[in-house]
């Protein structure tokens, strides 16, 4: 056995910083608490898979894994978990729904795993120390290595790297479809400085792109797994990056963020304020804007006659409520009215979700559901029954 000993330089220090602040991260989006929205699940699974892989790869790039050569690959299922978890962050955040049956996204990565642990996990050590210097030491000679199972039962293994670009090029073009999707709806520029919220899942999917780029140019670049050490390095940048954002924003964590600190240095007036809640209460009245799938804060905003700061304050002061709270709420309220009607009987849900302004039957359900505690078809049935019995 060749002597391989342990190297630290700048690379393997800046991973190793990036592994540790990952795991702090990971602890505060897994774990339970108030105000921690449902998508952050998603993304603490994600760079839970990223701190483990990067942890995989260090070990690998210090020497450190001869030390431990049971853990040779053993992360390889993970390669397949992060982007769909990135994507159903992304999905779940933007669309405000989340369903079971969107778990098949996990399937590629647990038929992996499955597949590991009964081809790779129970290998002999000699086969792994084997792996492990073909993936970082290929110019040291191949040592003699025991092994069970036929050739071709190792195809999988042997095209990982080939899955994970193709898991990465799909989920990624998934991803950049949402958020596009998202700033249209709003009526905004993909390069658009509003809202804030859209504007982070903007940033973080270039972090993102730039992983991927960073991957397949590895892979094209460099024999076996030598270029890993640059991909993990941006993932642990990319963490930096979050841990950075979060930092910023003190009230990432919260479900329902105290804005008298943000409007702190506003010019709305008393006075702008009133003037403003009547003009919206006079459109609301005579043009029902929120019906419109279009609605937008800053196409609200000018409408009144204000700015989108501004109408985004008279919301939080005089409503509690976000832009986009305030949008489902009218428009569910609309949706009720119809649903109650029997004039409107005939009326499937996909129509009444298209005339209070929701263009996905999905989104519609979710968005009914929070307000009410029923879905639209439920809800429906049970006022048409009280209806006739009365």
């Amino acid at each position: 056995m060749p002597d391989l000993q342990p190297h630290i330089d700048l690379f393997a220090i800046f991973i190793l910083l990036g592994i540790i602040q990952g795991g702090f991260l990971v602890y505060f989006f897994l774990t339970p608490g108030k105000g921690k929205p449902f998508p952050n699940r998603f993304l603490g699974l994600a760079l839970l898979s990223m701190t483990l892989l990067m942890s995989d790869v260090w070990l690998g790039y210090t020497n450190y894994m001869v030390q431990v050569l049971w853990l040779v690959d053993s992360t390889e299922p993970l390669n397949l978990i992060i982007f769909p978890c990135l994507y159903l962050y992304f999905r779940t955040s933007l669309r405000k729904t989340w369903y079971w049956r969107e778990a098949w996204h996990f399937l590629p990565s647990a038929i992996y795993l499955i597949y590991m642990v009964l081809m790779w996990y129970p290998q002999p050590l000699s086969l792994k120390y084997e792996a492990f210097l073909g993936a970082f030491h290929p110019e040291v000679p191949q040592p003699s290595f025991e092994s069970y199972g036929e050739n071709w039962m190792f195809w999988p293994k042997w095209h990982i790297n080939e899955f994970t670009g193709i898991s990465m090029i799909i989920y990624l073009f998934l991803d950049w479809k949402e958020i596009h999707r998202a700033f249209r709806q709003n009526q905004l520029s993909l390069w658009s400085n509003q809202p804030s919220d859209l504007r982070w899942f903007r940033n973080f999917m270039f972090h993102l792109t730039l992983i991927v780029v960073v991957y397949l140019t590895t892979r094209l670049t460099f024999d076996s797994d030598l270029g890993d050490h640059l991909v993990v390095a941006h993932m642990a940048f990319v963490i930096y990056a979050t841990s950075f954002t979060i930092t910023r924003q003190s009230g990432f964590f919260k479900a329902e963020v105290t804005e008298g600190p943000k409007y702190e240095r506003s010019s709305l007036t008393p006075e702008l304020q009133k003037r403003t809640l009547e003009k919206l209460e006079a459109l609301i009245k005579t043009e029902k804007p929120y019906l419109d799938s279009g609605c937008s804060l800053p196409k609200l905003a000018q409408q009144l006659g204000v700015s989108t700061h501004h109408l985004s304050q008279v919301l939080n002061d005089a409503m509690g409520l976000s832009f986009f709270e305030w949008l489902a709420r009218y428009r569910i309220r609309e949706a009720k009215e119809l649903l109650r009607s029997s004039q409107h009987n005939h009326l499937k849900i996909e129509e009444i979700a298209d005339r209070v302004g929701y263009n996905s039957k999905s989104a519609f359900n979710g968005a009914f559901k929070r307000e009410t505690g029923q879905t639209p078809s439920v809800f429906r049935s049970s006022s048409l029954s009280a209806g006739t019995s009365s």
